[in-house]
């Protein structure tokens, strides 16, 4: 398989590979390791994402960084003043995030949650690597604190949320690491009922479908933006990459599932632009048989680290 190298929305998780240095493993692990590919969720009814039910970045990166042997401090919480003092005080880097993407006023990309590396700061200034294309970017200190804040990114149970101190206390192998993670990669793709999700909330088959169904009768404006900007294309991605890491493992069959999961979600980019709504319609609904099928891989006898049945990972 070809795999994609270019330009996209890996925010959490090229930061995490700006953390490991020289450690750091090809950012298709990472990714493939916190979890993001195996799923698809409908929040609220409504908002589409290429990744699990129930899942967000917070959860991934913390599996992520276990399962690479690494362990880190993370803080969150208080007031502003707190918040500067303690990354005043913290070595750099620092993993800061989520922020809320729209209000850093240096990119024109949009809105959204985001993650970015702290390389330096003072009362005054904030200088970072944002993963987005703008590498050491500024930002008054004063603005970086609103974006930090995260007000407008709903699953931030506190603002100001940082990781530092990041420490390897294991060397573990890659491969080693993603057959480690495939169990929990099943409850993530089998459907996590124990997840608090706002109602009306939708995984995987159900979740296409629906959403087939609101695609063929019009996309809200910023559902379709969200489709068209970010979703689609991450998702393709991410599947790519799981796709990649399951051919490390030598599963052919659920790295050949994964591929054409990618496919199909990367084939949704033309008609969401388009505005072909009974193409994108079709094509939406054709995944869910399709995430249907790879789960059977990834569970079938003698796939590496199948696990017969969900639980709480």
């Amino acid at each position: 398989m070809t795999t994609y190298l270019g330009s996209g929305p890996y925010c959490y998780t090229h930061c995490l590979a700006m953390m490991f240095g020289d450690q750091a493993p090809p950012t298709a692990v990472i990714e493939t390791l916190t979890g993001a590919p195996f799923g698809v969720q409908l929040v609220a009814g409504r908002t589409p994402y290429f990744d699990p039910y129930g899942w967000h970045p917070e959860l991934g990166v913390a599996d992520a960084v276990a399962a690479l042997g690494w362990r880190c401090e993370h803080h969150s919480g208080g007031s502003e003043r707190e918040a500067l003092d303690r990354l005043l005080a913290a070595g750099k880097p620092v993993l800061a995030g989520p922020v809320d993407m729209g209000l850093l006023a240096y990119q024109t990309a949009g809105g959204g949650d985001h993650y970015v590396l702290v390389l330096a700061a003072t009362e005054e200034e904030v200088l970072l690597h944002d993963p987005h294309g703008h590498p050491y970017a500024t930002l008054p200190t004063k603005a970086f604190l609103a974006a930090w804040r995260a007000e407008a990114v709903e699953y931030v149970d506190a603002p100001f949320g940082m990781r530092t101190g990041f420490v390897r206390e294991r060397v573990v192998d890659p491969v080693v690491a993603l057959r480690e993670s495939l169990p929990r990669a099943v409850r993530w793709l089998s459907g996590r009922a124990e997840v608090e999700m706002p109602p009306g909330s939708l995984g995987g088959s159900a979740a296409l479908l629906r959403l087939a169904e609101l695609a063929s009768q019009g996309l809200a404006p910023e559902v379709r933006d969200l489709l068209a900007h970010f979703a689609i294309r991450l998702g393709a991605r991410r599947l790519g990459d799981a796709a990649t890491c399951l051919d490390l493992l030598g599963m052919t069959r659920a790295a050949t599932a994964a591929v054409e999961l990618a496919r199909g979600v990367g084939g949704l980019q033309l008609p969401v632009v388009t505005g072909e709504n009974a193409v994108l319609a079709q094509r939406i609904a054709a995944l869910a048989p399709q995430y249907e099928r790879w789960l059977e891989t990834l569970t079938e006898p003698g796939a590496a680290g199948a696990t017969a049945a969900p639980g709480r990972g």
